[in-house]
């Protein structure tokens, strides 16, 4: 109809029948509606209808009908049409529509409403409307015209001069006492309110005097003090995510996804990483005993741990004030570690006096930590706090860091029952964003001291009743805590090192705590646009007094949480940018206690270090080969350890020398990203599991050599980033050409993957593992050039190409015994924004099919054991037990890639009867029975050196 001049035959039609002498509305009324029908069609009924002078003539209609209710709606509706067009719309305008249309919706009771419009604008007079309407809400149908009113408001509020009007107008301050009285009576109204206020609620610059990171460092190359916040710092993260859409970023181009480029580097330049590959010129002549270490692993000293003095205090602790007791040294009259009167000690006391990094040793001092661990110590596998505090001296920081935080020294034990997602109750964001717009109505009721700047070394906080923070030490990230109300604090963190963003990781230290108080802490600086902290997921907390008394946990905690876009904006930041707040409340058991919260379970590189100093001297070496050996040096000077463990061959016989130099690699990296700790935790389980004594992981080592790679980014994880490393670059975007000066770790890392293929032992499997900040469960992204190519529509026939199946193979068998694994989440695509990932580079450049990368839920399952049940309505959370379970669980699942090649012996069987699919039916999921003798039996190694 249209096509046909349709809207041109109506228009004429109505200007025709408007203008004759007398008006047949009869015949106007069916012509108003056919031509508002038709012309919501019709993409070009403004310009139409200009040039047949319809416009005009509507409005007069409707000035005329405007106590006739069935043709002021018919005038209206076609008006609405018309105003699609924009230079429709400002003609209507000029010409005093909106004038109109506030005659028309002014209740009775509002009087002198043109008065108001007229010297205010047309918001003040919609809010002064809205505010008379809300009065008559008992009468019928007046509901639905106060939401018309609230999406008139919204409307006008897309513009920030529209915004402005709202908050001059005194429009926060009427939704917000609107709001309080109906919020039982008019939910929907509330609703609208809520997101009116959040909306016009005025920017305010972040309170600091940079957007910059606190910490910045020289880059090769480049002079002090140039740089700059990164191009892309500000975009979306490029997380490993199913956001954006699929179809449009694909690889089509069969050229690419079939090509294998050349190495960057020559024969010559990959001879220098045959130092990496240990087991081809280690003499295995002298069988190796349990008790002896390799000359490559550091020699622990045993050191003490100096309790620092007053003098020696670090200007953020100057010692607590319950701080009652001294240590003296030996054979000193001084006086003995003493708690108060139940002889406990107290948590401030250890973290202010105790945990001082061992920068220096003093001949015969003794220490409180000794006595602490003596008598308080918990018996936590592969940690050792003494060895724990060495190794931190030799840890390079910019910031020089030298405290400890207790929880890293002291270690973590998993809690002893599960932990279920927080459920969060009805309008918890409603009631925050309620305290939050009080701040702007009542400035006057606001406290707004800084207690913590990072940027100053001299205590803020002073004042009875009032938090003391600090994240001075390694993997510690706060930038600012400002006290925003007497038990609500602003936090700040710190963007990642050269850098203006990237702030979402969290890790810091509280203490001066009440206890049964709650207390409300706001990170006002996140940048994430979602997170599962809006599904159940909760920070973790450390209690120096719960660990003291025998309960060293990282426990998940904290209530009312909701992570939602707040006000606040760089200073002088690109337009358009959005930071988010993560509010929580905290209620605290003890009394004067020391506690650290997190984003998620923190692992330090100082833990990593302590951790294979430990294992190498747990394992068997008559039996396994485990070689630790340095990558390369970071930036910051900090070595990146690469591990080789294998199985030691039976004897020096040419046939088991030859299995041994023939058995395929396994390449496992984490940590690329420091935020996500959850990759160490799954790594740490994979570590301790190829080093047991499980008939499983004996065989997984007698079939593969494994390469392990367990922190890509050690100096991102030191100085507490997010994302970067401290070029200010995302390091898993940077393997298609990565730089030996800016890059180190992932250049050697991609030299010796190019020096494994050149020797013919392309890695069999290369899994890199991270976490997932967005999705719940484990799953794994692969590369299929088939699935990819399905998934995009191409026109291109895949029945004629070749592609080797067994890239699901891992996938489907952790879907059969790992309980957190998710392979509906798992997807085999090949996106042009991820062509310089880890996961596509290996897959290209080096021909790996089984190149992954595994992600791991910061928050927890929704499926199999871990789902939600009738006592756990919402789910239950990934701890670290879960999280190494994952660890263990992927290298069972490569050994379904040997099943033909391997000796099978009754254990075996007995272990890896669901790895192996030789069960007769799959597994109950749910239950996983068939997987439990083999997590029992991938128990810890007793450690000799403990």
């Amino acid at each position: 109809m249209i096509s046909k001049g349709g809207s041109e035959a109506l228009l004429t039609t109505l200007v025709n029948t408007v203008r004759s002498y007398s008006q047949n509305f009869t015949v106007l009324l069916p012509v108003l509606h056919l031509l508002a029908k038709v012309g919501h069609r019709d993409r070009r009924i403004g310009e139409k209808a200009e040039k047949a002078d319809a416009v005009l003539l509507t409005l007069t209609l409707l000035r005329h009908n405007m106590r006739h209710g069935r043709r002021a709606a018919s005038c209206l509706w076609v008006i609405r049409v018309f105003c699609s067009s924009i230079s429709t719309a400002t003609l209507l305008g000029h010409n005093g529509a909106l004038d109109v249309v506030f005659n028309l919706i002014t209740p009775p009771p509002a009087k002198h409403t043109r008065t108001v419009k007229r010297s205010c604008g047309y918001i003040s007079a919609l809010l002064r409307v809205y505010e008379a309407w809300i009065t008559c809400l008992t009468v019928q149908g007046k509901l639905t015209i106060c939401q018309a009113l609230l999406r008139c408001l919204h409307s006008a509020s897309r513009s920030s001069m529209g915004r402005r009007a709202v908050v001059s107008d005194g429009g926060l301050h009427l939704l917000y006492s609107i709001s309080q009285v109906q919020k039982l009576t008019a939910i929907s109204l509330v609703e609208q309110s809520v997101q009116l206020m959040r909306k016009s609620y005025p920017r305010t610059p972040l309170p600091v005097p940079s957007s910059l990171s606190v910490y910045s460092f020289c880059l090769p190359g480049r002079p002090a003090d140039t740089w700059k916040a990164d191009p892309g710092a500000l975009e979306h993260e490029n997380e490993e995510t199913d956001c954006h859409n699929y179809e449009d970023d694909l690889e089509t181009d069969l050229d690419q996804l079939q090509s294998r480029p050349e190495p960057d580097r020559t024969r010559e330049q990959l001879d220098q990483y045959t130092y990496l590959c240990p087991e081809m010129q280690h003499d295995f002549q002298v069988k190796a005993l349990p008790s002896e270490t390799h000359a490559h692993t550091h020699t622990h000293t045993h050191t003490h741990i100096h309790t620092r003095t007053r003098a020696q205090a670090h200007p953020r602790e100057s010692p607590a004030p319950s701080v009652q007791k001294r240590l003296s040294s030996p054979g000193g009259g001084g006086e003995q570690v003493m708690g108060q009167a139940d002889g406990l000690l107290q948590a401030a006391d250890v973290c202010s006096q105790c945990l001082w990094s061992p920068v220096r040793e003093q001949e015969g001092e003794d220490n409180m930590v000794n006595r602490l661990l003596e008598q308080y110590g918990a018996s936590i596998p592969y940690h050792d706090p003494q060895l724990y505090a060495t190794t931190a001296a030799h840890t390079k920081s910019i910031a020089a860091f030298s405290t400890l935080a207790f929880p890293d020294f002291w270690g973590h034990l998993p809690p002893q029952g599960p932990e279920p997602m927080e459920t969060r109750k009805p309008h918890v964001q409603r009631k925050k964003v309620f305290e939050d717009v009080c701040r702007l109505l009542h400035p006057e009721e606001l406290i707004n001291k800084v207690v913590f700047d990072s940027e100053d070394p001299s205590p803020q906080c002073s004042q009875d009743g009032c938090l003391r923070f600090f994240s001075r030490f390694e993997s510690g990230n706060l930038r600012k805590a400002i006290h925003i109300r007497t038990y609500e604090y602003d936090l700040i963190l710190s963007a990642d090192v050269n850098s203006s963003s990237h702030s979402q990781w969290f890790y810091f230290e509280v203490s001066r705590v009440q206890a049964s108080v709650p207390y409300r802490f706001n990170i006002i600086n996140c940048e994430k646009s979602n997170s599962q902290f809006n599904y159940g997921m909760q920070p973790v907390l450390y209690s120096v007094k719960e660990a003291l008394e025998g309960r060293p946990h990282w426990v998940r905690a904290g209530t009312e949480i909701c992570y939602y876009r707040n006000w606040f904006c760089l200073t002088g930041g690109p337009r358009g940018h959005s930071f988010y707040t993560l509010t929580f409340t905290v209620t605290f058991s003890h009394e004067d206690d020391v506690c650290y919260v997190a984003y998620h379970y923190p692992y330090t590189y100082t833990a990593l270090q302590t951790h294979l100093q430990v294992l190498a001297r747990s394992v068997d070496r008559r039996k396994v080969f485990f070689r630790q050996q340095t990558l390369c040096k970071t930036l910051a000077g900090n070595p990146c350890p690469v591990i080789t463990i294998t199985a030691c061959p039976s004897s020096r016989a040419w046939t088991h020398l030859h299995q041994l130099w023939n058995r395929p690699c396994i390449v496992l990296t984490a940590r690329v990203h420091p935020g996500e700790s959850n990759a160490s935790w799954v790594m740490k389980g994979s570590l301790e599991f190829l080093c047991s004594s499980d008939p499983v992981a004996e065989s997984l080592r007698q079939a593969y050599v494994f390469k392990i790679i367990p922190m890509l980014n050690p100096d991102g994880v030191i100085h507490g980033n997010h994302r970067c490393s401290l070029t200010a670059d995302d390091l898993n975007r940077q393997w298609q050409k990565p730089s030996a000066s800016l890059s180190p770790t992932v250049y050697h890392t991609k030299g010796l993957l190019y020096y494994l293929c050149s020797t013919g032992r392309t890695p069999l499997v290369f899994c890199d593992y991270h976490g997932h900040s967005r999705k719940k469960n484990v799953f794994v992204y692969g590369c299929s050039v088939k699935e990819t190519l399905w998934q995009s529509g191409s026109s291109i026939d895949t029945t004629s190409l070749k592609e080797d199946p067994g890239y699901r193979t891992v996938a489907k068998t952790l879907d059969r015994i790992a309980p957190a694994f998710s392979i509906n989440s798992c997807n085999f695509l090949v996106e042009k924004s991820r062509a310089s990932t880890a996961r596509v580079v290996v897959w290209r450049e080096m021909g790996v099919i089984r190149s992954y990368t595994m992600e791991s839920s910061y928050n927890g399952c929704n499926q199999g054991i871990y789902k939600v049940t009738q006592m756990h309505p919402s789910g239950l959370q990934t701890g670290t037990q879960e999280l190494e379970e994952m660890g263990r669980m992927f290298c069972q699942s490569l050994l379904a890639l040997r099943k033909n090649s391997i000796t099978f012996s009754s254990e075996l069987i007995t272990h890896a009867a669901a790895i192996l699919h030789l069960d007769s039916s799959l597994p109950d999921h749910n239950s996983h029975k068939s997987v439990l003798p083999s997590l029992r039996s991938a128990q810890p190694v007793l450690m000799n050196c403990l």
